[in-house]
């Protein structure tokens, strides 16, 4: 199992609030060449289930393996199976793109980084483009060009936090698209999102969460009986409702 989740759970302090549970024994798995998207309303969790799983959070209790490596016990060890994406892209505007995966390639080591950030780029349709500062490009480019900059070093496991956010139409279509791709090369992937139409043409299974805790999960088929819906729309505010 390329993922396996076992009861993660991560406390914060709020002010006004006191001490909460943001992720509640959270437990889940995903395979490799599958794509598992996390679905859940703003605040539910998800974003923190994922900087536990990038090692970007400490969690309070429970555990992960991500290709057979404890987050607990070698978090090093985690980081050189993944790549995570935020939401936010994250680019330095003066460089170029070309520049930006060239320097992530040789931060992570890679034995031939220039030629590395040429395939990657071409992979990801960001070659004609590659010259231009980030700062310059689209919010479509840049999401290609932060993605080569993620597989720079073959991870197995590719964890992205909302990676359609802020684009049109014919965006989202082409990020998926290459979400997909990634999937097809044998890399698991969690995609977490609250746009359930993108949701359904992506994942292979969902686990949506509420309130911290994993509240359905399996194939849209068995969410939507789960919820007694046939829409994921529906299913989703039925699972989420206060």
């Amino acid at each position: 199992m390329a993922i396996e989740v076992r009861e993660l759970t991560k406390h914060f302090e709020a002010p006004g609030r006191g001490r909460f549970k943001a992720v509640d024994r959270v437990t889940f798995t995903v395979s490799d060449g599958e794509v598992y998207g996390l679905l859940g309303p703003n605040g539910a969790g998800k974003t923190t289930t994922l900087r536990m799983l990038a090692t970007l959070l400490a969690p309070d209790d429970g555990d992960a393996f991500l290709a057979g490596v404890s987050l607990k016990s070698d978090p090093l060890g985690v980081r050189r199976k993944l790549a995570y994406v935020p939401a936010e892209a994250g680019l330095p505007e003066r460089l170029s793109g070309r520049e930006v995966v060239r320097l992530f390639a040789r931060i992570q080591g890679v034995a031939r980084p220039v030629e590395t950030a040429e395939r990657l780029l071409g992979a990801m349709g960001a070659l004609p483009f590659a010259d231009r500062p980030c700062g310059e490009l689209s919010t479509g480019m840049k999401r290609r060009v932060v993605l080569a900059r993620a597989l720079v070093h073959e991870p197995s496991v590719l964890l992205l936090d909302e990676p359609t956010d802020g684009l049109d139409v014919p965006g989202r279509r082409e990020v998926l698209t290459l979400v997909r791709e990634q999937a097809k090369a044998g890399r698991a992937v969690i995609l977490s999102s609250h746009i359930m139409g993108e949701v359904e043409r992506v994942v292979d299974r969902i686990g949506v969460v509420s309130h911290g805790t994993l509240v359905a999960e399996g194939t849209l088929p068995e969410v939507l009986a789960a919820a007694k819906a046939t829409t994921l729309d529906d299913a989703f505010l039925a699972l989420t409702a206060e």
